[in-house]
């Protein structure tokens, strides 16, 4: 009689392809499945799932858990969740970097302090793995990394040579594991990119199979014009594309959904590989340098506060964030009031207590318009300051979350409920992303079934970024392994009170490695580093 590693027993098995259910037993061997079913065998450690559901470990879409790994490598609001890989780089990744980059960045950072001892973007994922994380790495690589990289953060266009060489960037990186180019169009420098360098740069990842993910250049005013740039770029790349979490933001925008919803499944029936992702919320999390014209960011953060500062050049800055006309994108206009702006994170400890205030309120308390407000606080703290945004209809997000061509994310760094990470005010989504998509739209408005929200954290967005033996329980593959409560599983954290653990995951797994045991982290730290297709 085999004895394996772990045995879990009688569980309800939700393997992530998407079938039925089924009661029965998986083992572990290693940090492999070695089988699923009625398993016969004994376990050097046994779990009893108590006819809870088994399922494979979830995959996080895209997360910002760059820094947030670095300061604490337990990832507790997301390993408690059932998260066992995180996928990391929207638009501007950790590599390559140069040093310049690396002095950029070091200006930017705050709470979490640390060296930049690495050059590329797989040496840094290298350092995370070495320096102990409990879930699975793996990133793309930034299109505006690349070009701040190449051209700094100035808004013009390459020359063949600076083009070729950003070409090569990508190239390296992909053939060293990334999952493909990511774009985030909105921001500095990504916005300053025309459709024809983003399809020279796809084009260098389509060639090591990688995937096109890009935060639409609009989600509001310019939604649909935005989406065909998307389907040009994947379309003359050769390459699949991802849309960013998937969102019609401002309300004059929300009709528009159903045209993009109709738009993108019009593709995939003409054999496209077009795929999105979504957060389970109608608020977003940015900084406020989403709100402003990519004119007042070029140069990048000094040459941007230096603007602020200056009367004339920072009336100009006012006059485009009031202009109330559609013909062009204004994020501001979009969320209609400033009480739809709550303030989120600050460096500057003076500045720390106006987290989890709107700015409304903290323009009220200064006496100050509230777009004035805003501009003193950029100033004042030297940085982006981190907000949430109230602009998308819970309409447009359960019609999403229905979507059998859309993945989940949480967008937020992966925190703990102590020590730094108290000096922010996160978005909930942190907290509480994926659990959320079970507690309110499997088990409580049935958008979706078990099974069905299962596939979409894991089999879904495995395929898509084509990785090898995650995503399913199935012999053979690795063992990143979830038990979880189906009628209990519940996100906790809200707007007023974001610092709060989900609860229902009672053991996770990864590699092989139990991480989360009777719903308390066992402080393991087995992640590794999981790269794409065209790694050498």
């Amino acid at each position: 009689m085999t004895t394996y590693d772990i045995l879990i027993r009688n569980g309800l098995i939700v393997d992530g392809s998407g079938g039925e259910p089924f009661f029965g037993d998986v083992a572990i061997q290693g940090d492999m499945i070695a089988a699923v079913g009625k398993v016969t065998g004994n376990g050097r450690r046994t779990i009893n799932a108590d006819g809870q559901a088994i399922s494979p470990g979830f995959i996080n879409m895209m997360c910002w858990a760059n820094e947030s790994l670095i300061a604490d490598g337990r990832s507790q609001s997301d390993i408690r969740q059932g998260v066992t890989l995180e996928v990391l780089g929207e638009g501007f990744s950790m590599g390559p970097v140069n040093d310049k980059l690396k002095a950029y960045m070091k200006a930017r950072q705050g709470d979490i302090q640390y060296d930049i001892a690495w050059d590329t973007l797989d040496g840094y994922l290298q350092f995370l793995e070495r320096r102990g994380v409990s879930p699975n790495v793996a990133s793309f690589v930034g299109a505006g990394g690349i070009r701040a990289y190449v051209l700094g953060f100035d808004d013009r266009r390459p020359t063949p040579a600076e083009l070729a060489q950003m070409q090569t960037l990508v190239r390296q990186a992909m053939a060293a594991g990334a999952l493909g180019l990511s774009s985030a169009l909105i921001y500095a420098p990504d916005m300053y990119a025309d459709t024809a360098e983003l399809i020279a740069l796809a084009q260098a990842a389509a060639a090591y199979d990688g995937l096109y993910i890009t935060h639409l250049r609009s989600e509001g005013a310019r939604f649909l014009e935005a989406l065909d740039e998307f389907f040009t770029i994947v379309e003359q790349a050769g390459i699949r594309g991802e849309i960013y979490h998937l969102k019609a933001a401002g309300p004059r925008n929300w009709h528009k959904l159903e045209e993009v919803i109709r738009r993108v499944e019009a593709k995939r029936a003409a054999g496209w590989t077009i795929t999105a992702d979504m957060y389970p919320y109608h608020a977003s999390s940015t900084g406020l340098d989403a709100i402003m014209p990519g004119w007042a960011l070029e140069g990048g953060h000094d040459a941007w506060v230096a603007r602020l500062r200056d009367p004339e050049t920072r009336a100009r800055v006012l006059a485009d964030l009031r202009y109330a006309g559609d013909d062009r994108e204004n994020p501001f206009m979009e969320l209609e009031t400033a009480d739809n702006i709550l303030l989120t994170a600050f460096k500057t400890d003076a500045l720390k207590p106006l987290c989890g205030k709107t700015l409304t309120e903290v323009a009220a308390l200064r006496g100050q318009d509230p777009l004035e407000a805003a501009l003193n606080l950029i100033i004042e703290d030297d940085s982006r300051v981190g907000t949430v945004f109230f602009s998308m209809s819970e309409a447009n997000v359960r019609r999403e979350a229905g979507l059998p061509w859309v993945s989940f994310c949480s967008d937020s760094a992966s925190l703990a409920a102590e020590g730094i990470f108290l000096n922010y005010h996160p978005h909930p989504r942190a907290y509480g992303a994926f659990a959320r998509v079970f507690a309110k739209y499997v088990r409580d408005e049935g958008a979706l079934t078990l099974a069905e929200g299962v596939r979409r954290m894991s089999a879904l967005p495995a395929a898509n970024l084509k990785l090898r033996g995650r995503g399913r329980l199935q012999p053979g593959y690795f063992a990143d392994v979830v038990v979880f409560d189906p009628a209990t599983i519940q996100d906790h954290a809200t707007f007023a009170r974001p610092h709060q653990y989900a609860t229902g995951v009672q053991h996770v797994l990864v590699n092989g490695a139990p991480v989360i045991a009777a719903g308390e982290h066992t402080g393991a730290t087995p992640g590794r580093v999981v790269r794409g297709p065209g790694v050498a």
